[in-house]
């Protein structure tokens, strides 16, 4: 089966990539009310907004931790699977950081795309976690009406 032309993924998804976030004002009254947990480990939280979060775990060591996934911004599964790892893996290098590991987060519409094309998408982020030195060890899944891929990554 040729996965990458058969469907078009772009047509799935309300808004592609970044597009479909919600507005940063909108997000922003959403948790004003919310504090995060005031701990003298956490160096980045709630309260940041920064691309990851931050917690010390030994003096001179800190682990940071981000979750990023979005729906199709190309038709190709293989190529969204390398854009979204990518995307993930570089909110750790924003905050100066190394990817340690990675997992899998997946919407899939089961009953609408095949599966083979999910296996397309793993397939590409297990590669750009390859080329990067980050292994992806598991994720979780979902039956969403609209495909979204991403991971959440864990780093130094």
């Amino acid at each position: 089966m040729d996965t990458d032309s058969t469907q078009r993924l772009t047509g799935y998804a309300h808004g592609g990539g970044c597009a479909c976030k919600i507005p940063p004002g909108e997000l922003e009254d959403a948790v004003r009310a919310l504090e995060g947990q005031n701990h003298s480990d956490v160096l980045v939280g709630l309260d940041d907004g920064d691309d990851a979060a931050a917690v010390r775990i030994q003096n001179d060591l800190a682990v940071l931790s981000t979750a990023d996934f979005f729906t199709p911004v190309v038709d190709s599964a293989y190529d969204w699977g390398r854009i979204a790892a990518a995307n993930a893996l570089s909110d750790i290098y924003a905050m100066g950081g190394t990817p340690v590991v990675a997992i899998n987060l997946v919407g899939w519409p089961r009953g609408v795309l095949p599966m083979e094309l999910m296996t397309e998408v793993l397939r590409g982020g297990l590669d750009v976690g390859q080329q990067a030195g980050c292994p992806v060890i598991g994720g979780h899944s979902i039956d969403d009406p609209e495909p979204k891929y991403g991971m959440a990554v864990t780093g130094t």
